[in-house]
């Protein structure tokens, strides 16, 4: 039997019956104010928070606010610091630059660039060490590099068959190898010295000697130019090189071929910012240094394994027809990775590429890489180089 059975429902007490319709009010009263509205917060909850925010939430959102605003003001400050400073950077850099396009030239640069140049280099002969090698690839790794520069490379006026090496400065010139040309054969006024033509017609009327007296005398033979209106080169120090002084000594590269024999795998890096690696053969600088050693600074015998420092300083390279050339020191010179090069990845050196023989110098970057070598100066004045008189470090060491 149901509850809702009016006769019981009548038989109840009147006051039990006031007391549970008040409990299911509570219920219902209770039951309305637990229902949860969509966002999950009871209504009266979220009406009340609309309408009067705790202190702490007040408190929290003052302060926020303070710190945007703050924000914002550091933003502003900054954004005009930065473009004041940006400015003047940029009115400092114009105004030097434009001072230092307007100073003196120093052999064809600027005197604060030239000084900077100098300075890198005696940095870099400080740290300088002929014990110190590049690094060195596999052979596999080897590839032919771009033809890059022709300068004194005219094949039309090059005949590889009367190519010698000439050299200039030896304390002990030959009387075997050395050869002058003939009054009679030599014109006047020209650099007939620098030329395979000439050099291969020359009689051998040059003997070697060893006093002191006849050392000092091809010394200064090595550093005095000829009295003639024959042009001069000007070195990066200001003083004057010749390039028209009698060879003692003129090799083919047979006989160059007979110094002992360097392979090596070494990166010829350009100064234009490219690299390659190549395989070289050739004969060591040194070791042609050696057989035919220059005057010393001392004037006494030279020695260039014990007293390389005795040596005079500086080397000069340059082209049959003296179109192109470059200076080197010494100490770079006798680097044991410095040949004279006549064979490239297994095979003889291109006419492009510098043959018969050619300058590799991995310790320097390519412009001194000189090709097609005519004649080696050995000199105690820093010789003429091509790109340094048109504004490049003369070192031009990596």
């Amino acid at each position: 039997m149901s509850d809702n059975n009016p006769e019981r429902v009548s038989k109840r007490e009147p006051g039990l019956l006031a007391q549970d319709v008040d409990r299911d009010n509570q219920l219902a009263e209770n039951r309305s104010e637990a229902q949860p509205t969509e966002s999950g917060v009871p209504e009266d909850a979220i009406a009340e928070d609309d309408v009067e925010p705790s202190d702490s939430r007040r408190n929290l959102t003052s302060a926020a606010s303070d710190d945007d605003k703050a924000a914002v003001v550091e933003m502003r400050q900054r954004t005009r610091r930065s473009f004041i400073v940006g400015g003047a950077a940029a009115l400092a850099a114009a105004g030097g630059w434009r001072w230092l396009r307007t100073r003196r030239e120093a052999d064809g640069l600027a005197w604060p660039l030239r000084l900077s140049h100098e300075f890198n280099e005696q940095l870099s002969r400080d740290y300088f060490s002929r014990s110190r090698l590049v690094p060195t690839f596999p052979g596999d790794m080897a590839s032919e590099p771009r033809i890059n520069g022709s300068y004194g490379l005219d094949e039309e006026s090059f005949d590889p068959a009367n190519w010698r090496l000439a050299i200039v400065g030896l304390a002990s010139p030959p009387e075997s190898v050395a050869e002058k040309p003939s009054a009679s054969s030599e014109e006047p006024n020209t650099k007939s010295s620098t030329s395979n033509s000439s050099l291969s017609g020359r009689s051998k009327t040059k003997a070697g000697t060893d006093s002191k007296s006849d050392v000092q005398s091809a010394r200064d033979s090595s550093d005095q130019s000829d009295e003639t209106d024959e042009e001069t080169d000007s070195d990066a120090d200001g003083s004057d090189t010749t390039t028209n002084t009698e060879p003692d000594l003129a090799l083919t590269l047979a006989e160059i071929k007979q110094l002992p024999r360097v392979e090596m795998v070494t990166q010829l890096k350009c100064i234009e910012g490219w690299s390659v690696i190549v395989r070289w053969a050739g004969a060591r600088l040194a070791d042609l240094i050696a057989k035919y050693p220059p005057l010393t600074k001392s004037g006494s015998d030279p020695d260039v394994m014990r007293r390389p420092d005795d040596l005079v300083g500086y080397v000069s390279l340059e082209t049959p027809d003296s179109e192109y050339y470059v200076g080197i020191d010494m100490e770079s010179a006798l680097h044991p990775q410095t040949l004279l090069c006549y064979e490239m990845n297994g095979q003889p050196l291109s006419l492009k590429h510098g043959a018969p023989l050619r300058l590799v110098i991995p310790v320097k970057y390519g412009i001194k890489n000189i090709k097609r070598i005519g004649k080696i100066t050995y000199t105690d004045k820093r010789p003429a180089d091509y790109w340094a008189e048109r504004g490049y470090d003369w070192y031009s060491g990596h």
